[in-house]
């Protein structure tokens, strides 16, 4: 066969081969999607949804008396004012002048299928201080009432205690808030403190106030059990972390803060089985293009005679990579996944090519160009950020290999041959 025409036969294997991925890529995808929309909901009901605790809300409410004018015209046309006193009721939205918080976070990773759910436990405790003016000497009423992050949370050893009474056992929630009317008398100290077990998924925030506001002598402390820390979108970083172990302990304080920003933590979660099928297959004719460039280079050299039917079971032996482990990323751990998935595509390759070319061509150029364009490459897909980096690499060094190979070769001659 015409050495051109060999490499024609080569470039169809190759864009069939592409096709396939571009096919499994989608079936994954769109695999992942389903089980996304069917689990998450289910996860959420078993477990409990991201939590967001805000901050307890401090209202005055008092009555004054309020004069209204009223014009009315009688039937001669004349204009009189009418005056009448009415009692309003009045609210005052106050701040704590005092915030002191705990937060300690258990992470438990859990796996349905193709997906992980960074789950976690959340042990809660705050505390929080209102003093009223000394100058007040008006009847004053204190409305203090807390929002739960879900309504239909679970909240274990949920504590509401206002100046040393807990109040939690006489409460009743409603639409998730439970709150409490205190009598006030002029320079009161008034301290609410609230304590819960809970649990939930993905990320935990608390947010300081409703709106961008003042927050006076605020201090949250954070303790985590896990290394990988990230906080959400709109959230401060912490003033102070200290490795502790396993996990970190955070640190957010301050004196006097106006901000609408507010504090929390995402959980760090295990590479997502179905996520990483998907871009693995997608990126694969990358790999196999690399590789099929550089080996076709060797056995020119080589004068290897390799039929482009040979070629297109070593695509194949490809394309079982991505196709076994596409397939056994929900049923093993993905290292295991990928290990036996790398085992079965190399052993296809170098068993089937050593029958082709010899022993020393399937296991020396071919098999280590496998591991290095298909194993290597897909490799760098379990860690983010470091793919493009990876296809880089192997492009520049593809290109010097190939060009440190072809220096002396005669492009003219090696075409021209029968």
């Amino acid at each position: 066969m015409h050495p051109f025409v060999r490499l024609l036969g080569i470039m169809a294997v190759f864009a069939t081969a592409a096709i396939g991925w571009l096919i499994l890529g989608a079936v994954m995808s769109s695999r992942t999607s389903d089980q996304r929309s069917t689990l998450e909901g289910r996860v959420a009901d078993l477990w409990g949804s991201p939590q967001a605790q805000a901050a307890p809300t401090f209202e005055l409410h008092w009555r004054e008396l309020e004069t209204k004018s009223e014009q009315i015209t009688d039937p001669a046309g004349h204009t009189s004012t009418k005056k009448t006193v009415e009692s309003v009721e009045r609210v005052q939205v106050v701040d704590p002048v005092r915030s002191r918080l705990a937060v300690d976070l258990h992470l438990d990773q859990r796996r349905k299928g193709l997906l992980w759910f960074p789950l976690y436990d959340v042990v809660f405790h705050g505390t929080w201080t209102y003093l009223h003016p000394k100058d007040e000497h008006e009847p004053r009423d204190l409305f203090v009432a807390l929002a739960l992050p879900d309504k239909s949370g679970v909240y274990d050893d949920f504590r509401f205690v206002v100046d040393g009474v807990d109040m939690a056992p006489r409460l009743r929630p409603k639409e998730g808030l439970v709150g409490t009317t205190i009598a006030l008398k002029p320079g009161q100290t008034v301290t609410l403190e609230v304590g819960y077990r809970s649990r939930g998924m993905q990320e935990w925030m608390y947010r300081p106030t409703h709106d961008v506001g003042q927050i006076e002598d605020f201090a949250l402390a954070m303790t985590t059990d896990f290394s990988n820390i990230d906080f959400p979108k709109m959230t401060m970083s912490p003033s102070k972390k200290t490795r502790n172990g396993t996990g970190y302990e955070l640190d957010w304080n301050f004196s006097r803060l106006v901000s609408g920003y507010g504090i929390g933590m995402v959980m760090p979660s295990h590479v997502q089985p179905g996520e990483l099928a998907t871009h693995m297959s997608f990126s694969a004719p990358l790999s196999l293009g690399l590789f099929l460039v550089f080996v076709y280079v060797v056995t020119l050299l080589r004068k290897i005679e390799v039929h482009p039917i040979n070629w297109l079971f070593v695509a194949a032996a490809f394309f079982s990579f991505n196709l076994l482990f596409s397939y056994t990323a929900d049923r093993l751990p993905v290292e295991g996944a990928f290990a036996l998935s790398s085992a079965v595509s190399v052993g296809l390759v170098a068993s089937y090519l050593r029958l082709v070319a010899g022993p020393r061509f399937a296991l020396l150029e071919a098999g280590l160009a496998q591991l290095l364009y298909q194993v290597g490459f897909s490799i760098a897909h379990f860690y983010e950020g470091y793919t493009g980096l990876s296809v880089t690499v192997l492009v520049i060094l593809t290109l010097f290999l190939l060009m440190q190979l072809t220096g002396r070769l005669s492009w003219s001659a090696a075409f021209s041959r029968g």
